[in-house]
């Protein structure tokens, strides 16, 4: 799950990036990817196997979720699709 504030701006670009990186890994058919608003998944976050946010999350659900802040600035972002692998145990 890929969320942002409106589930429209920066988790589309941000799923565009995982999408291009589990491609490239050629992993991505083995993932199914979705993507939302903060608000909506916010209390489904143990729903998914991997859940990355571009905006705030409250405190209570920050170590289950990983940021997807470096997506957007391109800082970090090998950092980022690495916790993805290793919550996929791919």
């Amino acid at each position: 799950m890929v969320t942002c504030g409106s589930g429209i701006a920066t988790s589309t670009v941000a799923e565009g990036k995982i999408k291009d990186y589990l491609a490239q890994a050629g992993v991505l058919d083995q993932v199914k990817i979705y993507k939302g608003n903060i608000a909506e998944y916010v209390n489904k976050v143990d729903d998914y196997d991997v859940f990355v946010s571009t905006t705030v999350v409250p405190d209570e659900i920050k170590d289950r979720v990983i940021s997807g802040l470096p997506l957007l600035t391109g800082i970090g972002a090998d950092k980022v699709y690495q916790q993805i692998m290793d919550k996929l145990a791919l």
